[in-house]
């Protein structure tokens, strides 16, 4: 598969969750815990998808996810909002900050990867 993950999420269990199935799905995976330590990984590493949890320490990550959008380098990177509430509200505001899907936590193993692969095919890579 090739394609390239960036998790941004505060939560160690889940970073490692998500770290697991991706990588055996095929994914090279990077991590970051905050929104500065996913914009310098970022400033090095291009993925095709951020899963971006909503609730994060600081800038939380619907603010990043504007940022990233309204970045021309970053702007085409498929972003996944996580986030455990679940709330109809919840997933209006991560697509209104620009988001391009919504997965309720906690994360559905079996299907998170036919989630993520849906989305990369609707989302071709770019050059």
């Amino acid at each position: 598969m090739n394609a390239s993950v960036l998790v941004v999420d505060d939560n160690a269990a889940n970073v490692r969750l998500l770290r697991v199935l991706l990588e055996r799905e095929g994914y090279e995976v990077q991590t970051a815990v905050h929104a500065e330590d996913a914009l310098r990984i970022l400033s090095m590493f291009n993925p095709r998808m951020i899963l971006m949890d909503v609730q994060l320490p600081g800038m939380d990550g619907l603010e990043l996810t504007r940022r990233l959008k309204a970045d021309v380098a970053t702007k085409d990177i498929v972003i996944l909002a996580l986030t455990a509430s679940g709330s109809m509200g919840d997933k209006e505001e991560a697509l209104a900050a620009g988001c391009d899907g919504y997965v309720a936590k906690p994360i559905e193993v079996a299907s998170l990867p036919r989630v993520i692969a849906k989305y990369l095919a609707a989302q071709p890579a770019t050059p």
